[in-house]
């Protein structure tokens, strides 16, 4: 009989380990994640930082393109501070050719405040094409307007005349001298 007693209790000890045995195996499945779970949260993790990371660029182009018109207004508005005392000399110059007899002056004057205005341009990187006239036709900085027959068969294909002058801004053309060649 103690055997039997003691087999039975043996038999529920058992069961009693192999029930709280599974308990603690569900318990540790449930505390710690799974491979796919351990996956999903990486994921998660790598989306998020993705979209942060989406938004602050967005932040940077817009902030950049904001302060790049900011700085064009603000370059702009330094060249016209600059042309401002050429802008009133012209003013004056007008004034005083209603008030003159002396045509000499006015002239000189005119003249003195052509030389301001050209300096001031020079000064923020403007420069004129050089005399081109006799020279081959470059159409990388000049544009033809029109054809006429060579004066000497020395001038076919060159410059004849120059209608407008063209222009660089820090060696980059801004104008295209227009000019007359000879064919």
């Amino acid at each position: 009989m103690m055997n039997e007693q003691e087999n039975n209790i043996q038999d529920e000890n058992v069961e009693n380990q192999d029930h709280f045995g599974s308990e603690n195996a569900i318990a540790d499945s449930q505390t710690a994640p799974s491979e796919e779970e351990k996956l999903k949260e990486e994921v998660a993790l790598a989306n998020d930082k993705y979209a942060r990371l989406f938004a602050e660029f967005d932040n940077y182009k817009k902030r950049t393109s904001k302060e790049r018109v900011e700085l064009i207004q603000s370059a702009s508005k330094d060249v016209l501070n600059k042309l401002l005392p050429v802008l009133d000399d012209l003013d004056r110059a007008l004034s005083a050719m209603q008030t003159t007899q002396d045509i000499e002056s006015v002239r000189q004057g005119i003249d003195l405040v052509n030389q301001k205005f050209r300096k001031t341009l020079l000064q923020e990187g403007l420069k004129e094409m050089d005399d081109i006239i006799g020279k081959p036709f470059d159409p990388e900085f000049q544009e033809a307007i029109t054809a006429i027959p060579s004066p000497s068969e020395d001038l076919k294909n060159k410059v004849i005349d120059v209608v407008e002058k063209g222009y660089f801004l820090n060696d980059k053309v801004v104008r295209f001298a227009k000019v007359v060649i000879g064919q």
